[in-house]
């Protein structure tokens, strides 16, 4: 017990000690007080690779292999979310994988691998050159797992352009790490940081890393506690950001005061292509604010405020501010809980015909439970009769249409096409639920190979 003892205050006073800057057992076991000590440790995984080393150091972490595993190492992707690995099964994987050249995609998602397991990931990835893409979702990594992730970015030490730390109890100090990592990182591209404990504080700090970061591209901050303040500083930062795509801010409390200043940022951002805002508790007041920027935007392309307390005033404001915007290139607008009423949806009717590519999800339509709903015919069936009476083949149809001839028409694309087909009478009603055929995984693509 005695040993033990003074075995783990070595540990506490030496946090530096993980390493896996070359392959030797010495730092390959370092770094826990459940490691196993070897008489020769720097002869250990001499000459060995690839399974060969995972296998070794499974038997120094005492932790079963994971068959998965060896069976992908010489494939790009390996995706062993929920092995429950804990942080010395996530050992081994960072073991062999330092000089792995070809694993790209690596999934880790909800292993409890702890602080010391992304310690161990992030000193692999200081060696590694290949892996790009890297999930460690639940896994209870708290503020030194943040600590140690930031380090990596700071230094630009990895080739990682997406990485998703979801649900890790990162709290408001951790804002702070990520901020400044951020601010001169020029790797990666796409961060999930949802399901985490940042507030007001850790909203100004990441906003003012949107200031001065050139590289990323998408940006998860839903289900935090942003709120207001945070919101404005985020505003802020967008305002001379050109890089950021796509930010989801669903779940944050932002309120209309957000809501303004994201609208404030939408006037001048022009590379912002889709905006998550759902469940923000803003109201039609906080729609119009927002509108001060749609009316003027030429960028945005998605705009999602499902889950918000609006009504037809709000409603229409936003569908009003695409109308009156010569400049906009809006293909969608969720705001999928509203009822709106049959004044709304000769408005839409009357938008779309100028802007045939625009979709927008909205809740029942007021009035409707009492009448006998308008029906419509199977647009597929309208199509097939088209294409009959002209002797075409449905694979003809399509390729009119796909100007990139890749057999992959982007939703819009096919929406504006099919609005502009005086020859096939269907309507936006019928279109809509000619893309929900067509694209039932909503990716946005219509494949027809």
């Amino acid at each position: 017990m005695a040993d033990q003892n003074e075995e783990t205050s070595k540990i506490s006073e030496s946090p530096e000690s993980v390493s896996l800057a070359d392959t030797s057992a010495e730092k390959a076991t370092q770094g826990s007080d459940t490691d196993l000590e070897v008489e020769d440790p720097e002869k250990a995984f001499v000459g060995i690779t690839g399974a060969e080393l995972y296998l070794e150091a499974c038997r120094l972490m005492e932790v079963v292999p994971v068959s998965h595993f060896i069976q992908n190492l010489a494939k790009p992707y390996i995706n062993l979310n929920h092995h429950g690995l804990g942080p010395k099964g996530v050992k081994a994987i960072a073991i062999a994988l330092v000089s792995n050249a070809t694993v790209t995609h690596l999934e880790l998602e909800d292993n409890c691998i702890l602080a010391e397991g992304a310690i161990c990931i992030t000193e692999m990835l200081r060696e590694n050159s290949s892996l790009q893409e890297l999930n460690m979702s639940n896994n209870h990594l708290d503020t030194a797992g943040a600590e140690a992730i930031a380090s990596l970015l700071l230094d630009n030490m990895s080739y990682l352009h997406t990485l998703q730390l979801s649900g890790n109890n990162f709290g408001e100090e951790t804002a702070a790490y990520f901020a400044e990592a951020l601010m001169g990182n020029y790797q990666v591209k796409e961060l999930d940081l949802s399901h985490n404990e940042f507030s007001e504080k850790g909203g100004q700090l990441l906003g003012q890393m949107l200031a001065s970061n050139t590289a990323l591209e998408i940006l998860d901050l839903s289900w935090n506690h942003l709120r207001r303040k945070g919101t404005v500083a985020l505003g802020t930062g967008l305002r001379g950001n050109g890089a950021l795509k796509i930010l989801n801010l669903s779940w944050n409390g932002i309120g209309n005061e957000g809501a303004l200043a994201l609208g404030e940022a939408l006037k001048v951002n022009n590379m912002l292509v889709r905006l998550d805002i759902s469940n923000n508790q803003i109201n039609d007041e906080g729609a119009k604010k927002l509108c001060r920027g749609l009316k003027v935007n030429g960028k945005l392309k998605i705009l999602k405020m499902a889950s918000n307390p609006l009504t037809m005033e709000g409603a229409t404001a936003l569908l009003t501010s695409v109308r009156t915007n010569p400049k906009s290139t809006m293909e969608k607008i969720n705001i999928s809980n509203v009822l709106v009423n049959e004044t709304f949806i000769k408005l839409l009717d009357l938008v779309c015909r100028m802007r045939p590519e625009l979709d927008v999800i909205y809740g029942e339509v007021e009035g409707c439970i009492t009448k006998i709903p308008r029906q419509h015919p199977n647009p597929m069936k309208v199509i097939q009769n088209y294409l009959k009476e002209h002797n075409l083949r449905l694979w003809d149809f399509f390729r009119n249409i796909d100007k990139d001839g890749n057999m992959k028409i982007p939703v819009a694309a096919f929406r504006r096409a099919m609005m502009q087909q005086p020859s096939i009478p269907l309507d936006q009603v019928q279109i809509g639920e000619l893309v929900r055929k067509l694209d039932r995984n909503r990716t946005g693509i219509v494949d027809y190979r």
